[in-house]
């Protein structure tokens, strides 16, 4: 079990010394393994290629099956015969955006503090491809457009969203409604998630065939209402967010786009082998009463 452990983190950091530093082992120790671990499969493994260790093809094809083996492994010990939230210490691990943590977090708080929950939750950003995430254990529960589910592992529909041009209440392009022409000549702002996916909006622009003049990109859904103060740019954004801020004061001006897009469609998604975790179905059911109270207020 301790060489699976340490193939798995070798695989994934690709050298011995940042494995060693992730268990908490020495580096001799971790060459010992690996060591171990060559003599069992009669293969290097990692292999040294000018500075860098890369993996043999052996070792791409060990990835994901010693991955799930663990997963499946970490999953089984979580199956105990129940959850109590208000003594339990658990940690679950949450990929969400910022347009998540900015509208709909806040109530997943409220619901869980009313529980007198005892869990902690550690909401991380979406950085990369979620699936990956998952597969690896380093999320429990992602909340994502349902687009960017993987057909892995089980999903539930969480809540939709429509979008909305918004734009500074003073700028001319508050005027009358967003046409087809205003919109196109006019700069834009937009949210680019690092190292991810396009953000949905402009994927389902892109798909329309709709070119923006992108002037202005930014890694927060939550800080471009404040960025279109004083300018004459465009954001397209969830309506929920664009509520928020306009409730909080923010001199803006909310209409329709020129052009039909789909409702943002956000799924929960979690691991195949925590669907019967009774820890992971009372978090979800939280985000459920969540998404009720802010549909309500």
């Amino acid at each position: 079990m301790n060489l699976l452990v340490a193939l798995d983190v070798l695989i994934r950091r690709q050298s011995v010394s940042l494995a060693a530093e992730e268990l908490h082992l020495s580096q001799s120790a971790m060459s010992n393994s690996l060591s171990r671990l060559r003599d069992y499969f009669q293969d290097d493994l990692l292999t040294q290629v000018g500075r860098k260790m890369v993996l043999t093809h052996h070792a791409q094809q060990l990835e994901q099956p010693v991955r799930d083996i663990l997963v499946l492994i970490e999953a089984s010990l979580m199956l105990v015969p129940g959850f109590d939230p208000t003594t339990s210490v658990r940690e679950f691990k949450i990929c969400v955006s910022d347009y998540t943590l900015y509208t709909l977090v806040p109530y997943v708080l409220e619901v869980a503090n009313e529980q007198k929950s005892s869990v902690k939750l550690n909401f991380l950003p979406q950085v990369g491809d979620p699936k990956k995430e998952l597969d690896r254990s380093e999320a429990d529960l992602l909340i994502i457009p349902s687009i960017f589910c993987s057909d892995d592992h089980p999903s539930e529909p969480l809540h939709e969203d429509e979008f909305r041009c918004v734009v500074w209440s003073h700028s001319h392009l508050a005027l009358g409604d967003m046409t087809i022409e205003k919109f196109l000549s006019a700069g834009h702002i937009c949210m680019q998630p690092p190292n991810s996916n396009p953000s949905f909006e402009t994927y389902s622009f892109e798909k329309a065939g709709i070119h923006r003049n992108i002037q202005i990109r930014a890694f927060s859904f939550s800080c471009l209402p404040s960025l279109l103060i004083g300018t004459d740019r465009i954001a397209t954004l969830q309506n929920t967010l664009v509520k928020k801020a306009i409730s909080q004061g923010l001199a803006l001006t909310s209409m329709a786009p020129p052009v039909e897009l789909p409702r943002l469609q956000e799924h929960m998604q979690w691991h195949k082998y925590q669907n019967a975790d009774l820890g992971m179905i009372w978090l979800r059911e939280v985000f459920k009463e969540a998404v009720k109270r802010l549909l309500s207020d």
